[in-house]
């Protein structure tokens, strides 16, 4: 299994990921994909077991959405570092739909330098890559105190201590 950053501590990661062509064996934690979880639904969920559901960055989080509301758990792909749409995704679920649940960032671009944005938009767990250190990728989370941009976690923004300290001076 690989290693787990979820709401600031290291974990392990307890979810088993089921290819689309894999034997469900009735496994309590499971990450399924979109397209498994739309042909499947009604098999895979059971009132024991928690259904995750991993999510291209391709998908529209609008059109996914009535699939996705009710799991605790939605998986969002990071393929490479030049492709930004899973932040998208992320700051969709938590900013328009209010999603509460666990976002997690997986793929080849959830590596130190990316983990404080990812954040930033609302994903609150992340499995590292087997050559990123986990003490290292958690610090990362404290990078920075301020931010310049309003976002879903709840930093403190320059331009409001700028105004305040003009209100107060």
């Amino acid at each position: 299994m690989s290693t787990l950053i979820r709401n600031g501590q290291i974990q392990a990661n307890d979810a088993l990921e089921l290819a689309d062509d894999a034997s469900d064996q009735g496994q309590q934690k499971i990450i399924v994909s979109l397209a498994r979880w739309t042909r499947e639904r009604e098999t895979l969920a059971g009132p024991q077991r928690q259904v995750a559901v991993r999510v291209p960055n391709t998908v529209a989080i609008d059109d996914a959405w009535p699939l996705l509301k009710d799991c605790a758990l939605i998986v969002l792909e990071f393929p490479s570092f030049g492709d930004g749409r899973a932040y998208s995704q992320a700051r969709v679920l938590r900013g328009r739909f209010g999603y509460a649940g666990e976002i997690r960032a997986t793929g080849q671009a959830v590596v130190r330098d990316q983990l404080l944005g990812m954040h930033r938009v609302g994903i609150n767990s992340f499995v590292l890559r087997a050559d990123q250190d986990p003490q290292t990728c958690l610090r990362a989370l404290a990078d920075f105190d301020l931010a310049y941009q309003e976002s879903s976690d709840d930093l403190p923004l320059v331009r409001r201590l700028r105004a305040s300290q003009h209100a107060a001076g």
